[in-house]
């Protein structure tokens, strides 16, 4: 069995190696280095949160590889290795990685988002993406005459989706210039005004201008749009403002610190 340890287990073994080293009992003892239990029963762990077996294998897989990471670390440090700068300055950002880490881990357990907050955050949401949403195809180029003779052709009775190969969307110029459902919020604005004007099935007889070039648009459907239920999204909206949360903390001890 091969075991792979993850940055996060990684980070534990480290941490708590050193700690726990004289009083744990010893997993391994490779030429008078004793490797705690506590680090195999962290590595086991993590090996087991990825899908392995808790088993016996796996117990001998750990062990084996942690004798082995103990006595590559014996070599290198015969070497001198340890004693190089840019190694010991990748330590040292390693260690540091493991506080910061479990800084953030214990202040994100002392300032959990409510559930209320969750809520109100989808609701915010779910207020702004009410309205209408709009199936729209789009022919996009960088010039406005170009614009304004596709929209001859489509006028003189081309077929759209045929003149959608002459975009410079690469996205969409293969696929009849279809960029789905989209809400007005989610188009530079004079786009959604055209769409708002459209009938369904019609092209807009001028082209529109955004920060990207000029648009010919047309309107294939619209709909009430609909939102994803709570319970589909609740996970990434407390992720979100868990970010949000930290990202606010994090700058207040900015403007209180005194870097020079």
């Amino acid at each position: 069995m091969s075991v792979k340890l993850s940055c996060v287990a990684l980070s534990l073994l480290l941490a708590a190696g050193v700690a726990q080293a004289q009083a744990q009992k010893p997993l391994a003892k490779v030429n008078g280095v004793t490797i705690p239990a506590s680090i195999g029963e962290l590595m086991i762990a993590e090996q087991v949160a990825q899908g392995a077996p808790n088993n016996e294998e796996l117990r001998k897989a750990v062990k084996e590889e942690l004798i082995r990471r103990e006595l590559l670390a014996q070599e290198a440090k015969k070497s001198g290795l340890d004693k190089k700068p840019e190694v010991i300055a990748r330590m040292d950002v390693a260690r540091q990685g493991i506080l910061v880490g479990g800084f953030i881990n214990n202040w994100m357990k002392a300032n959990p988002v409510s559930d209320a907050s969750v809520r109100a955050e989808y609701d915010r949401r779910v207020k702004e993406m009410s309205g209408t949403e709009y199936k729209v195809r789009h022919i996009q180029v960088e010039k406005e005459e170009a614009a304004k003779a596709i929209i001859a052709k489509l006028q003189s009775g081309a077929k759209f989706e045929d003149l959608a190969k002459e975009s410079v969307d690469a996205g969409s110029k293969d696929n009849g210039g279809d960029i789905g459902w989209v809400a007005p919020a989610g188009l530079p604005p004079a786009m959604g005004e055209a769409l708002a004007k459209l009938e369904k099935g019609k092209f807009h007889a001028l082209p529109v201008q955004s920060n990207f070039g000029y648009h010919v648009v047309k309107l294939e459907d619209s709909r009430q749009a609909v939102p994803p239920k709570y319970e589909e999204v609740q996970g990434n909206l407390r992720q979100g403002l868990e970010q949000q949360a930290l990202s606010k903390y994090i700058n207040s001890l900015m403007a209180k610190a005194k870097v020079e």
